[in-house]
């Protein structure tokens, strides 16, 4: 695959941004490296490798999935102006 200058006038139209005619040059050489890049990737055989998300073999920390009540609710509603058991009071608004 080969990017002209249309080619990245369009691409720089379409995201937005202003690009000038000798910036358009200089980025024609620079998408063409990386796609020559990419189709160099496409020629590796990959049949039988796993897909890996780090190449360092890893394991989650796990933590204990218990429920609690927090046991904070005193403390949370301390600094309330107005609060009834452990539930924070509040003006009516809606009629």
């Amino acid at each position: 695959m080969s990017v002209d200058t249309q080619t990245v006038k369009k691409v720089a139209r379409l995201a937005r941004i202003k690009v000038s005619e000798a910036d358009a040059e200089r980025m024609t050489g620079e998408l063409n490296a990386i796609l020559g890049f990419v189709e160099q990737l496409d020629e590796v055989n990959i049949d039988g490798v796993e897909p890996l998300t780090s190449v360092v073999e890893q394991t989650m920390k796990k933590r204990k999935d218990g429920v609690t009540d927090g046991g904070y609710a005193n403390d949370i509603t301390a600094n309330a102006p107005a609060s009834e058991d452990n539930f924070f009071m509040v003006p009516k608004v809606v009629e």
